[in-house]
Formats: structure tokens, C-alpha cells, sequence
């Protein structure tokens, strides 16, 4: 694996808003580790990237892993400040045990991860961090757990990934002794009893937000927007919201979203400077990157022909001379 060039990234950012996108997602299997390998880094690409995401308009990052994004910690603040960037990151710890961590071997320790939530949490006020727990390591013992759980209760996160150890194969964990299923179904049905204990949307009843609506919720009643800190908010199933931005009045809230109504005098605005592709358009078609997608396409035709031909030339040769 290995990074894109910085300007072929911002290069697709500009050509997706040119088509009508109001939402881009930067993420891979860590974002914090971008550029590392070519002398750069991630701040330094979202610095170039918010100069070209249009007003309105907004960028998520996706996973980071503490240690890459510990170097940056205080310029990963003000870039998720910016209006145009989600105040949201998705940072992974595993388990609350340095020991678990250790035999898992990951890089990072648990006071590591609690600066991270902690330094980004007071520069980015309203910041949702969320992340993901493994439960039933092999070497996790009873007191590990406790403190994975310990963790977990100290930060309340709005959204918790909890996964039972699954030994991936030609790794050193799928060789360990596990431990008994039941164990970590226990330890799996605790963590996931006291994440369902508490609502972290129940104190918004009243409050007033400015959204953009991008999805359709999974039972299709409602259209799924979202704020600043990519909270999502159920809103009426209009078409002329999707793609928008208004604001909101929160009138409900459940353990995963809110509900919000339309204010009255908020303007329904779209904020991406192009309607969207219509439904089967090729992206980058009729662009400059579609003529070249275009060149290239013809160009492996011609060569694909000119092959097929040889071939033919050649077992006509072969049969000539054996006959």
C-alpha cells in the first residue's frame, strides 16, 4: 500500500464537487498514516484539500490509529474546527489493557489513545470521537477486561464497535489458545449491555442545528442529515432535501439519532456548485479525465485488435509449415 500524490487527491476532490457532490469521505485502512511514505502527511493534505471544498459543502475523515495521528495532534485540532471538515474521527483502541495491546501488537498504549480523546475533545469542543473494541483476546484475563470496560464508562462514546476475537489466519493470535466461547460471549454481552445504557442525545431536545441531508435511513421512513460533528438527524422524506443544507429544530432523539423539523424560515440550500450526475452517468465523463478515460479505452481496443490479429498470423504460420 502506499499514498496518492496530495494533488491527484485534491484533483478528485475538485472534479467530484464540479459533478455535484456536497460530501466527500477521505479514508483508508489508516488515514493517519498518509504520506508517511512520501514525505507529507495528512494535515498538510487537508490544508490543501479545505481550500477547495466549496461553502456548504463537507469533508469526514475515516480511521486513524493513535499513533500516527500523535504527531499532530494540535493541527488535527483546527483542521476539524474548520467549518467544511466533520468535527468527527473514528479512533480505534482494541482494549483498555497496555498488556492486550502489547500481544496484540499494536503501537500505542492506553494513555496514548486517552490523549488523543482527550487533547481533541478540549480543542475541539463537540467533537464525536467514536471507536471499536475487540472482546475475548486470547491473553486478555478477567482484570483486562475490567480495565477495557473501566475505559469505555470513563468516555461514554456515541458509537462503540464491539467485536468478538476472530484468530485471522498466518497470524501469531491464531496459533494462542483461545479463550472459552462463552467466556467472551459474557464479556461481549456486558460491554454491549452498558453500551445500550445510556443516550447521548437525550439532553438536544430544543436544540437548533445546521444539517446536510446525504442518506436514506435503513427502514426508508426518513432521510438521514447530519451536523457539524456528523451527529445524524432524521428528517422528513422530501426530495427536495436530499443533497441540501437547512436548518433544524431537534423535536425526538433515540440511543443512535435525533429527529429534527424543518424550521420554517430556514432556506433549503444546496450547497455543491453543480447538480448531481443523473442516475448511470460515468463520473469524470465529459471532463478532462473523461477524455483521457476515453483515449485509454481506445487505445487498449487498438491494441487488443492488433493482438488478436498477430495471434491469428501466427497459427496460420504454424499450420501452413506443419501441413
Amino acid at each position: 500500500l502506499g499514498s496518492y500524490a496530495p494533488e491527484e487527491i485534491v484533483a478528485r476532490a475538485e472534479q467530484s464537487f464540479r459533478e455535484g457532490v456536497c460530501e466527500i469521505w477521505l479514508t483508508s485502512e489508516d488515514t493517519g498514516a498518509y504520506g508517511r511514505d512520501i514525505g507529507t502527511s495528512l494535515p498538510e493534505l487537508l490544508r490543501d484539500l479545505v481550500k477547495v471544498i466549496p461553502e456548504g459543502c463537507r469533508l469526514r475523515l475515516g480511521m486513524t490509529n493513535p499513533p500516527y495521528i500523535l504527531d499532530h495532534l494540535e493541527e488535527m485540532a483546527e483542521i476539524l474546527n474548520h467549518d467544511r471538515v466533520y468535527s468527527f474521527l473514528h479512533v480505534p483502541v482494541q482494549a483498555g489493557s497496555d498488556a492486550v495491546l502489547l500481544d496484540m501488537k499494536r503501537e500505542y498504549t492506553v494513555a496514548q489513545f486517552e490523549q488523543v480523546v482527550d487533547t481533541l475533545t478540549e480543542k475541539v469542543p463537540g467533537i464525536t470521537i467514536i471507536t471499536d473494541i475487540i472482546a475475548g483476546f486470547p491473553t486478555e484475563t478477567p482484570e483486562d477486561f475490567q480495565d477495557t470496560m473501566k475505559l469505555i464508562k470513563k468516555y461514554n462514546f456515541p458509537s462503540l464497535f464491539i467485536n468478538q476475537f476472530f484468530p485471522r489466519p498466518g497470524t501469531p493470535a491464531a496459533k494462542m489458545k483461545r479463550i472459552p466461547t462463552q467466556e467472551v460471549k459474557e464479556r461481549t454481552r456486558e460491554l454491549t449491555e452498558y453500551f445500550r445504557s445510556y443516550k447521548p442525545y437525550e439532553d438536544r431536545l430544543g436544540q437548533v442545528y445546521s444539517v446536510l441531508c446525504t442518506e436514506v435511513s435503513h427502514d426508508n421512513q426518513y432521510y438521514v442529515a447530519h451536523n457539524q460533528f456528523y451527529e445524524q438527524v432524521l428528517v422528513p422524506m422530501r426530495p427536495e432535501l436530499m443533497g441540501k443544507m437547512f436548518s433544524v429544530r431537534i423535536v425526538d432523539s433515540c440511543k443512535f439519532s435525533m429527529t429534527g423539523e424543518l424550521l420554517q424560515e430556514s432556506a433549503v440550500v444546496r450547497p455543491a456548485p453543480a447538480d448531481p450526475l443523473l442516475q448511470g452517468q460515468v463520473s469524470g465523463v465529459g471532463s478532462g479525465s473523461g477524455v483521457l478515460m476515453n483515449r485509454d479505452k481506445s487505445q487498449m481496443f487498438v491494441t487488443s485488435f492488433l493482438v488478436l490479429i498477430l495471434a491469428a498470423v501466427a497459427r496460420m504460420i504454424y499450420l501452413f509449415w506443419n501441413w
